[in-house]
């Protein structure tokens, strides 16, 4: 198949990738919050992608949840304070990073951006902040190493002892000092949005899909033509210690490798075997916290996957402050979901998170703008930390305490 499409001319691709550079220099100009990206990225895209990062499980509660958490939380700022040197670093596990967030880990972000993981993991890099790179990733978690040594690696590990062993023995030969295990994936959830919007993994060659590319051209030869031309049809690259298979297919399906078998058994299994860090994700329990503490996890992120696996869980916001106060003395407690301005990563933390990571914004970001777009999505949220701590009456982010706060 990468013979077939080697055969469009070089130059054209070139032209076309100058002409939507320009596009993207217009639009970016237009972006002044994290949510003005994604407009353009439905723009951009085509449909079945778009709402596959769009869209949740079933009805959209918890997605739409995320969101209602953080608009039921008001401030009440300290006045007169001087706050000329004001700082939003944070220190995470040894490491001073430059702002509070990272970006969140994301699949199959080459298929929205042209290298999207690399160019995920290299805005990040750049801006001091760290990027989790998503197991259902369609680049080789090697080559993301290369590029952004830093970043962290998050696994999809299956109920199977040997393949576990094997896939932390391969993401530990290619750099990744820190490992973020996702829990929250028993089975396959009912994503009818995706469905419904015609995306399927993996995709399954349609006329529809066909029309999907011939109407989004931009996409179409800035990120599909030109991966399949300089690196041939994606696979799903990292789910295990092998290549999985292609994003392309009529007839292979995504093997989920008994990940309904994955228990406490197997998180033990992966403390004595993994030399680095390790991080848990998908806990929404003060229990289940306490149980991965016990079992020597480095940190914990409380997340529902943005809403994306069981619908009516709750936002992460909700449960934030008992996990925190249950365990956030022995372990560190991070969170994610429905965060999009500098305001939510100050509520957040204010009730006991110590990083937030955000997913869709930078991802519908990168989508519009490459790398530039992901540079304009950290600075956008970088800002509004620094103007909303002054107006808080913040120095540090020790400053951000709970008293700040008030139910609306």
């Amino acid at each position: 198949m990468t013979d077939t499409i080697s055969t469009v001319p070089l130059p054209i691709i070139v032209a076309r990738e100058r002409a939507a550079s320009w596009r993207q220099s217009r639009q970016l100009k237009k972006v002044l919050c994290l949510d003005d990206f994604e407009p353009l990225a439905r723009r951009h895209l085509p449909r079945p992608l778009f709402g596959y990062i769009a869209g949740a499980s079933e009805t959209n509660s918890s997605l739409s949840d995320n969101r209602r958490a953080f608009s039921e939380y008001g401030f009440r700022p300290h006045i007169l304070t001087d706050v000329s040197t004001r700082n939003q670093s944070a220190n995470l596990f040894g490491t001073e990073y430059a702002s509070p967030f990272g970006i969140a880990p994301m699949g199959i972000s080459a298929l929205m951006a042209y290298r999207g993981d690399i160019v995920l993991a290299s805005a990040a890099r750049a801006a001091n902040i760290p990027m989790i790179m998503s197991g259902s990733s369609l680049i080789p978690l090697e080559d993301v190493s290369a590029v952004a040594p830093n970043s962290w690696f998050q696994a999809y590990l299956p109920g199977e002892p040997e393949r576990i062993d094997a896939l932390l023995d391969r993401v530990e030969a290619a750099g990744f000092r820190t490992l973020v295990l996702t829990v929250d994936v028993a089975t396959l959830p009912s994503r009818e949005n995706n469905v419904r919007a015609g995306f399927s993994t993996p995709l399954r060659p349609s006329a529809r899909l066909l029309w999907e590319g011939l109407s989004h051209p931009s996409w179409s030869l800035g990120t599909f033509v030109r991966t399949l031309v300089r690196h041939g049809v994606p696979h799903f690259e990292n789910s295990y210690a092998t290549r999985g298979a292609p994003i392309l297919s009529r007839s292979l399906t995504r093997d989920f490798g008994k990940r309904d078998h994955l228990n406490w058994r197997h998180l033990d299994q992966i403390r004595r075997r993994w030399n680095g860090r390790l991080i848990v994700k998908g806990i929404m329990r003060v229990d289940d916290a306490k149980q991965a503490t016990a079992a020597g996890v480095d940190g914990i992120i409380i997340s529902n996957h943005g809403g994306r696996q069981l619908d009516y869980t709750v936002s992460p916001l909700r449960v934030l402050s008992g996990v925190a106060e249950a365990v956030g003395h022995s372990t560190t407690v991070m969170m994610d979901g429905g965060i999009r301005r500098g305001t939510d990563v100050l509520k957040a933390w204010a009730l006991g998170a110590k990083f937030v990571f955000v997913g869709r914004p930078f991802l519908y970001a990168a989508g519009v703008g490459g790398k530039v777009g992901v540079a304009k999505a950290i600075d956008l949220l970088s800002r509004e930390i620094h103007q909303d701590m002054a107006l808080l009456g913040a120095n540090t982010l020790d400053d951000i305490t709970p008293d700040l706060l008030t139910r609306i």
